[in-house]
């Protein structure tokens, strides 16, 4: 019988995380078999994240980590792998994302991504893609790990019709509310609803994120279908934060906002 071609770990960042975590085991005499029994997953897994077939999670990178005494080696290798997910033209953001002090969203259309509970998540990419949706799912939700630090602010103002479109179900949407309710009660966000009644408003031609920094410009991200564009010119970048500013102005308050969400989700 062949031996099973080697693969080329220059291929891509998920097939480098294979051959390191396949040249890791061998070190350590375990096979696959006994690796997954050791870090509580099955040998077959560990045999398809070794041959780029299957995406790892940070839990698996991280138990495989101690299992094999690889200083977290593995665990350090596995944003770069996690940023493949991501379509090219969204990793530079994401990158951003993670460093900034502060994230203001406007969001017309759906609630920002950091924000979405798994099903609404899942919902939203079944009806845009066809392939990938668990890893792209995984990706986002991991995304949401900024939240559990100090940093960075978060402030969003979505339109009214953000929060009535049933975005998976009428359960599915009510949890991601009732989820939005609860950041906004931690203090970990701020959230506006702008309402139908304000008609046409500073924002009105379309989503955009601005980005702070402590160290550093800010920066300004949209989106249009199948591509991303940042923006960094200075009198750019001013003039959209100015257009937020008056959105903000024209959105309920955060306190108006919760009670609006409440209503939506007793009349789901």
């Amino acid at each position: 019988m062949a031996a099973p071609l080697e693969l080329d770990p220059s291929s891509s960042a998920l097939a480098y995380f294979g051959s390191e975590l396949r040249r890791y085991r061998s070190a350590a005499g375990l096979s696959q078999q006994r690796l997954g029994e050791m870090v509580n997953y099955t040998g077959a897994l560990i045999g398809m994240i070794e041959t780029a077939k299957r995406m790892p999670s940070r839990d698996f990178a991280e138990r495989c980590d101690e299992v094999l005494g690889t200083d977290g080696a593995l665990g350090r290798l596995w944003p770069l792998v996690n940023r493949s997910n991501f379509p090219s033209w969204f990793r530079e953001y994401v990158e951003l994302e993670a460093t900034a002090t502060s994230i203001r969203y406007f969001e017309p259309q759906n609630i920002p991504g950091l924000l979405q509970t798994e099903d609404y998540a899942r919902a939203l990419m079944e009806a845009c893609w066809s392939d990938s949706i668990d890893r792209r799912v995984a990706a986002r939700l991991e995304r949401q790990r900024l939240l559990e630090h100090a940093t960075p602010q978060l402030w969003a103002i979505v339109d009214e019709a953000v929060v009535r479109r049933p975005v998976g179900g009428r359960d599915v949407m009510r949890a991601q509310l009732k989820r939005l309710l609860e950041l906004m009660a931690s203090r970990r966000i701020v959230l506006q609803v702008l309402p139908y009644d304000v008609g046409a408003h500073a924002c009105s031609d379309g989503a955009m994120t601005v980005l702070g920094f402590n160290d550093g410009p800010d920066l300004v991200y949209v989106e249009v279908h199948g591509s991303g564009h940042l923006i960094e010119q200075a009198e750019a970048v001013q003039s959209a934060q100015y257009r937020y500013d008056l959105a903000r102005a024209s959105a309920l308050s955060p306190e108006a906002s919760a009670a609006k969400i409440e209503a939506v989700m007793e009349e789901l």
